[in-house]
C-alpha cells in the first residue's frame, strides 16, 4: 500500500473546504483505498490530507489521468504545499484499514533517520513503540511507512485528542529513552490533526 501525506497552508478556507469535497470523485478510481484529513491542532490554517492507494502503479496512473481535474477545484486556496509518499511497512496494532469514521484525531510523526540507524529505528518501532501505542486506551489503529532517503512516517488514529494527550504525557519520554530515539533520529516533525468528517472519501 502507498500512503500519501499532503500538508498546506490554507489562504481561502471556504474555497478550500468546498474543493475538498470534490475529492469524492476518487471513489471510482482503480486502486484507491481511502482518504481523510483535517486541520492541525497546533498550527491554525494548516491542512493535512492522507490518501491510500493499493500500489504505486495505481497511484501513478491516477496522477497521469484524473488528478489535475479534481485538484482544479482547490486552485488558489492554499500555499506552501508539501507532499510525501511512503510505502506501507507494517501495522501499529492490527489490521490497518484506511478508514476515518471511528477516529477523531490522527497523530503523524515524520522522522529522518541517521545513516546506519535505520534497522535499529525500525526494530524499536516494532518492539517498543508499537506495543505501547497499541496498548493505549483510545488508540484505534496505525501504520509505519518508509520513503527513500531514510524517511519514515508513523501514523496513528485516536478516538480523541484527550486520549492521545494522556499517552503523550505519561509515556513518550520514557519510551524515547528506551528506544534510543535521540541516537536514531536526525529530524523529527509531525502534527496532531483534528479530522473533518466531510473530507473523508
Amino acid at each position: 500500500m502507498l500512503v500519501k501525506w499532503i500538508r498546506c497552508t490554507v489562504i481561502d478556507r471556504r474555497g478550500f473546504e468546498r474543493g475538498q469535497r470534490k475529492w469524492a470523485g476518487l471513489l471510482g478510481e482503480p486502486g484507491f483505498r481511502g482518504q481523510g484529513g483535517g486541520w492541525s491542532r497546533e498550527r491554525p490554517g494548516v491542512a493535512h490530507v492522507f490518501a491510500f492507494w493499493e500500489s504505486r502503479a495505481f497511484y501513478d496512473s491516477f496522477m497521469a489521468r484524473s488528478h489535475d481535474r479534481l485538484a482544479a477545484a482547490q486552485s488558489g486556496t492554499y500555499k506552501n504545499i508539501k507532499v510525501g509518499l511512503f510505502d506501507y511497512r507494517f501495522d501499529i496494532k492490527t489490521g490497518f484499514e484506511p478508514r476515518f469514521t471511528d477516529a477523531d484525531v490522527v497523530r503523524v510523526a515524520h522522522c529522518k533517520v541517521n545513516e546506519g540507524r535505520v534497522e535499529h529505528f525500525s526494530l524499536m518501532q516494532e518492539k517498543v513503540w508499537n506495543p505501547a501505542m497499541a496498548g493505549s486506551p483510545g488508540m484505534v489503529r496505525g501504520l509505519f511507512g518508509e520513503a527513500q532517503g531514510n524517511e519514515f512516517l508513523v501514523l496513528s488514529m485516536w478516538q480523541s485528542a484527550a486520549e492521545h494527550g494522556k499517552y503523550r504525557a505519561e509515556r513518550v519520554e520514557r519510551l524515547s529513552l528506551r528506544a534510543q530515539t535521540a541516537v536514531d533520529v536526525a529530524e523529527l516533525g509531525g502534527a496532531v490533526v483534528e479530522l473533518d468528517p466531510s473530507w473523508t472519501v
